[in-house]
């Protein structure tokens, strides 16, 4: 499989852009871009399905993980396990880009936001 960024839509999600370069493909994992513009928050949330991991190529966001807050620069990992609340924001002044892989494959469907739901993961 080869993708090109170009020949990818990106989607808009609370202010994140999202290049999901494994759409509609049957693979065990899924790979995406995210662009996170200065201001940006992504919402707390988990996931019922996936683990998530998280890379910082440029940028810098503010990274919450089961309440502890972490700030990630460039070439910065986090790892989100299955059922672990998450949340990160760009306080900063530049756009921050993060690679994000969800192992098994992104699922909407599993994904759980708190604003929406408070049950435990």
């Amino acid at each position: 499989m080869l993708v090109r960024h170009g020949s990818i839509e990106a989607i808009s999600f609370e202010g994140l852009r999202i290049s999901d370069y494994t759409a509609g493909s049957e693979s065990g994992a899924s790979l995406a871009l995210i662009e996170v513009a200065p201001g940006v928050t992504h919402p707390e949330a988990w996931s019922r399905r996936s683990d998530k991991y998280y890379l910082v190529v440029s940028g810098e966001v503010q990274f919450s993980l089961d309440g502890e807050a972490f700030a990630l620069g460039p070439k910065d990992f986090c790892l989100v396990g299955q059922g672990k609340r998450f949340s990160y924001q760009n306080d900063g002044s530049a756009p921050a880009l993060l690679v994000l892989v969800h192992s098994p494959s992104f699922d909407l469907e599993s994904e759980v936001f708190s604003r929406d739901s408070n049950p435990d993961p």
